[in-house]
């Protein structure tokens, strides 16, 4: 995008005092100053999908990266996968047929458009930069351009915080902290992979299905795996069983 408009983008999140931790947050924060949305969020993105939300403005914002964590869909998934932006300015006209999962808790939470951003670098993929808004419109294309400067600015942040040597806060270089602890569910899935015989992609998909199922975030269903109040197995009747 306009190279311009990233640097004055970039200039007006790193003023003051800021530390290179607060610019995900300063960099959220000002796409719903300078862009006709009520909230955003940035998500780091693997080949398997969102590995964790770097910043949030608000709760919707966050529930919608929990969202699509937990079902493993939704526009931040389908934009990183494509390397394109994905536009549902009336997501309860077009979410529901798309992203059944995920439209229903978004308009549950009241998010009624999300605008989704790839964060990539060539065919490398970083994350997502994910707006939306509480009341169903496109984005102008002026508006548009906009945003994807806003992204190009996230890009550049979290490509700088990646490429970090020596971090104040102990942790290992090349690593960006998360909002979340997802460290559950990977030992969840783990768990889920030897009951039932599966692979580690597959004992997710599993796990995601159990938390759709029981309407709850997969964190939660983590939790009673690990817990052993929930049990997966092979059997051909279903994969379920809760002793």
């Amino acid at each position: 995008m306009a190279p311009l408009r990233v640097a004055e983008i970039l200039a007006g999140i790193a003023t003051g005092t800021a530390q290179d931790s607060d610019l995900p947050q300063r960099l959220v924060d000002a796409c719903t100053r300078g862009l006709p949305v009520t909230g955003a969020s940035m998500a780091l993105m693997t080949d398997a999908g969102p590995a964790g939300t770097v910043a949030a403005t608000d709760g919707p914002a966050a529930t919608m990266e929990e969202l699509q964590f937990t079902v493993g869909e939704g526009p931040c998934v389908d934009s990183s996968r494509t390397g394109r932006p994905v536009l549902a300015p009336d997501l309860a006209h077009t979410g529901p047929g798309r992203w059944p999962g995920f439209s229903a808790g978004a308009l549950d939470a009241g998010i009624r458009a999300v605008f989704a951003l790839p964060l990539q670098v060539g065919a490398v993929r970083v994350g997502a930069l994910d707006l939306y808004r509480d009341m169903a419109g496109a984005l102008s294309p002026e508006e548009l351009v906009d945003a994807l400067s806003f992204a190009d600015a996230a890009t550049a942040i979290l490509l700088h915080l990646l490429g970090q040597q020596d971090r104040n806060d102990g942790s290992a270089p090349g690593t960006i902290p998360v909002l979340e602890d997802r460290a559950e569910v990977h030992q969840a899935s783990g768990m889920v992979a030897e009951q039932a015989g599966v692979s580690l992609g597959q004992a997710l998909v599993l796990l995601r299905a159990r938390a759709y199922a029981a309407e709850q975030p997969i964190i939660e269903a983590s939790r009673e795996v690990l817990a052993g109040v929930v049990h997966f197995s092979s059997d051909p009747d279903g994969w379920i069983r809760d002793p």
